[in-house]
């Protein structure tokens, strides 16, 4: 089992080395992630993009083009098109964003002819190793769906499950998050927390252990769950995954996160064909390169 990002590069390197087909790859800070992906032996890349473009940031990086095979295509959407087809076909094991918005990256992923759509919900996975937490932390969804059904949140766990899974924890913890922990019909989420722990309870939602409501503070700290008298429940502060109510409660934690604690973390879209591997301009090289091996991890078990 993974218990952090250093452990999850270990386990990659137990896997064969992955092929990442990258979307308007001209972007220097994805030029330095894939480079750093392929010299550590995650993932090897197709380039696809202004071939111009990516060879003069390659030079003004240090970084050797002849190491990665470069599809030409200046044009953004037709560029999403042709890297998006090479993971449909099998050419490539995952798919990730370049300099491209996150609407035009995500219609070629939603292509009906070659995409990588499936019958499943699509939702975002968030992966964090935080300072002073054991383990690592999965948040979901933080960034697509942006007002879940109780149907998506089965989806939801379901995907992430998956995602927990390939990284080494076998029946993860998830706990849908509110305000409080106890059920309150004003508060819809509580009373669909409810309704998740009952499906897993009767054997509806499987491979996991399903425990809500849940406030933030027991389902990640232990010593919150024991001064709140919360260690009779089946999640006391050993939480696996966290599912929010919302996008903007993941959102807000998922950035509160990233701004003001000492963490690392990885991204990926779920419920696709191969892994997706949807990153920010803004996130660090370290983000997209551990964002990489977490798609290589996910490619490796849907082989």
């Amino acid at each position: 089992m993974s218990r952090s990002f250093d452990e999850l590069l270990a386990r990659v390197s137990e896997c064969s080395k992955k092929k990442v087909a990258v979307a308007v790859a001209q972007d220097s800070a994805v030029l330095e992630a894939v480079e750093e992906a392929r010299v550590r032996g995650i993932a090897d890349a197709v380039l696809v993009g202004d071939a111009e473009k990516i060879a003069e940031i390659a030079k003004n990086d240090n970084i050797d083009i002849n190491n990665f095979e470069v599809i030409d295509e200046k044009d953004n959407v037709a560029a999403a098109r042709k890297a998006v087809e090479l993971v449909h076909n099998g050419y490539a094991d995952m798919y990730m964003k370049g300099l491209i918005d996150t609407k035009s990256f995500l219609k070629s992923v939603l292509d009906k002819e070659v995409g990588l759509r499936t019958d499943k919900t699509l939702s975002h996975v968030c992966v964090f190793e935080l300072e002073g937490h054991e383990g690592l932390l999965f948040l979901s969804d933080v960034a697509f769906l942006p007002y879940p059904s109780l149907n998506d949140k089965v989806n939801i766990i379901r995907n992430t499950v998956e995602i927990a899974q390939a990284v080494g924890i076998e029946c993860p913890k998830v706990a849908p998050l509110a305000a409080v922990e106890v059920v309150n019909p004003k508060m819809p989420c509580t009373v669909e927390a409810a309704e998740l722990t009952r499906m897993n309870d009767e054997g509806e939602i499987t491979g996991c252990v399903i425990d809500g409501p849940l406030s933030l503070d027991i389902a990640i700290d232990q010593e919150a769950a024991a001064h709140k008298g919360a260690n009779g429940r089946k999640i006391a502060g050993d939480a696996d995954i966290l599912l929010f109510p919302d996008i903007h409660a993941g959102n807000l934690v998922y950035k509160t996160l990233t701004h003001l604690c000492k963490c690392k973390n990885g991204n990926i879209l779920t419920g696709t064909k191969a892994p997706v591997i949807l990153t920010s301009r803004s996130d660090s090289k370290e983000v997209k390169v551990n964002s990489i091996a977490l798609g290589a991890i996910v490619a490796e078990k849907l082989r």
